[in-house]
């Protein structure tokens, strides 16, 4: 098992990067799951959305995309997050960048272990688990 993070086209450096790695550790045993190998791409708006009209066939900006390559309980993936969008919607909530971060890849992992968010109960879930587990974060960090 191995999880990196990558940074392509960004100057932005991620701190507390063992804390992050243990949550995410966290969030996918909880589901009964394994974690795999997982790649984290901190990236910008262009390559993001590039990478969205390439594979998705989408023509905006997102903030995060997962490529799932799990096999049985063994989580393992691609999230490619964009720094650009993250500190726009961190601005936009009123959030900490940290937290919006910290969210978007709780997202992508949410996304590895199966959830979906294609209407607005799946939405609602997702946040709600979203939430927990910056709470949790939070708490092994203080």
């Amino acid at each position: 098992m191995n999880i990196n993070i990558f940074y392509d086209h960004v100057s932005f450096r991620l701190k507390g990067k063992a804390k992050i790695l243990e949550l995410i550790k966290k969030v996918i045993r909880s589901e009964k799951k394994i974690p795999g190998d997982l790649n984290i791409i901190i990236t910008n708006d262009d390559s993001l959305l590039s990478i969205n009209r390439e594979f998705l066939k989408h023509n905006y900006f997102t903030d995060v995309i997962a490529f799932d390559y799990s096999s049985g309980k063994i989580v393992s993936g691609e999230i490619y997050v964009s720094f650009d969008t993250i500190k726009r919607n961190a601005s936009n909530y009123k959030v900490s960048l940290k937290k919006e971060f910290l969210r978007v890849i709780i997202h992508g992992t949410l996304h590895l272990c199966g959830y979906n968010d294609s209407n607005s109960v799946e939405k609602d879930n997702m946040h709600k688990l979203e939430d927990k587990w910056i709470i949790e974060y939070e708490r092994i960090v203080l």
